[in-house]
């Protein structure tokens, strides 16, 4: 397996430490538009090798696939750059994996009813074309999306005879010091998920509804304890519904009310805005200059504490026939991160994913072809690789 990963940001070079600790890869580069934070992550093993890419050019990345004889290409850009990251793949025969899928745009006349164009459509769309090719797209492999439809697939095989619902729901109690607003994530895709309108599997087809609606308490495990939480457009909801029969799927944030409230705001005076204004002499998206001005997540790290929480909540019938209720979680603690790698817990906990199935498809564990969902191959011998890495996930009976 040649590996190229594109984005050297905190995912990336959080991938790039994962995998250096392991041997089922014969090549690994890393290429990003800043060369110098290409070989910054590259230097984390003398076996990697640091590129410079533009990710908005498929034929950019066609042109390094070719350059490396890349088998695996890894997208670890926010999610502007999946269409021509995912096409250049295509292109060169390489085979493709990504942790956010291509963008969604509301419905025209009724966002908060109707979908318009739903995340990850336009791939979905060339799924004939992989296909054809005999190459695979993995889409959606992060932690969320990634390991919560795994653990729905797991539900769905081996706890229940019948899935009433499946809610994703994220939280964390994550404090950085010396910042009153710094969000752990990327907030340009923190931004885009949070405020577009979500979308709601139920009876058998999707609505969308208002960002940031339905607010619940949903106490989280890990000492985290209880956090408010609010539907967002995620691609859990997108996926799950393909491959796992169920009667309701939902993504929630434990956002926080004050998190909840900065977002609003936001929103009310167009920050969120992807279009460009004029400044003076230049054209500038709203959104950013919020991206800017805010801290960059990888940064974080040492001075974030707390513990993050993805997990995949289930209800249902178990295979007994009585009903059951059970939270798959994963929890990632950001002190054991850094002190293990280096990274904060947000990002480490969405990297490693992407290793673990890199490593399945390079052993031939996991195959397939086509553009695919994790919820799509056999969640067990996932499940068992994670706790290979470190990184054990559990199961809690009954309700919040």
């Amino acid at each position: 397996m040649r590996v190229l990963v594109v984005g050297a940001g905190g995912v990336g070079s959080a991938a790039a430490g994962i995998a250096a600790r392991r041997s089922f890869f014969s090549a690994f580069v890393i290429a990003d538009y800043s060369l110098d934070r290409a070989a910054r992550a590259a230097s984390a093993d003398p076996r990697f090798v640091a590129e410079r890419v533009d990710a908005s050019s498929a034929g950019n990345i066609s042109e390094l696939c070719r350059k490396h004889a890349i088998t695996h290409v890894l997208n670890a850009v926010d999610p502007r750059f999946v269409m021509p990251v995912f096409e250049g793949a295509l292109a060169a025969g390489a085979s493709y994996l990504d942790m956010a899928m291509s963008l969604s745009h509301p419905h025209p006349t009724e966002p908060y009813r109707l979908t318009g164009e739903k995340l990850g459509d336009a791939q979905f769309a060339l799924a004939s074309s992989w296909a054809e090719a005999g190459l695979l797209a993995l889409v959606g492999i992060g932690v969320e999306p990634g390991l919560s439809d795994i653990f729905a697939r797991y539900a769905a095989d081996h706890l229940f005879s019948r899935i009433d619902e499946v809610g994703i729901r994220d939280g964390g109690n994550l404090v950085v010091e010396g910042y009153d607003f710094a969000p752990s994530f990327s907030v340009w895709t923190t931004i885009e998920e949070c405020l577009n309108p979500p979308v709601i599997w139920e009876n058998g087809e999707w609505r969308s509804t208002v960002p940031l609606s339905e607010p619940e308490i949903f106490d989280f495990p890990g000492g985290i304890g209880p956090v408010e939480c609010v539907h967002v457009e995620h691609e859990e909801v997108l996926l799950i519904p393909r491959w796992v029969d169920a009667g309701k799927v939902t993504f929630k944030y434990g956002l926080g009310s004050e998190f909840i409230e900065v977002l609003r705001t936001l929103h009310k005076l167009g920050l969120d805005s992807t279009a460009p204004v004029r400044v003076g002499g230049v054209s500038v998206s709203p959104r950013d200059v919020v991206a800017a001005v805010l801290p960059d997540p990888a940064t974080l790290g040492d001075k974030m504490t707390g513990t993050t929480c993805a997990g995949t909540l289930v209800r249902g019938l178990g295979v007994d026939g009585s009903p059951r209720e059970v939270y798959l979680y994963h929890l990632v603690d950001n002190e054991w991160s850094m002190r293990e790698y280096g990274a904060q817990a947000v990002v480490w906990q969405t990297a490693v994913n992407p290793i673990v199935a890199l490593e399945l498809l390079a052993t031939g564990v996991w195959q397939g072809a086509g553009v695919l969902g994790p919820e799509a191959l056999d969640p067990v011998p996932f499940l068992d690789k994670l706790v290979e890495y470190g990184a054990p996930w559990q199961i809690r009976e009954g309700a919040a």
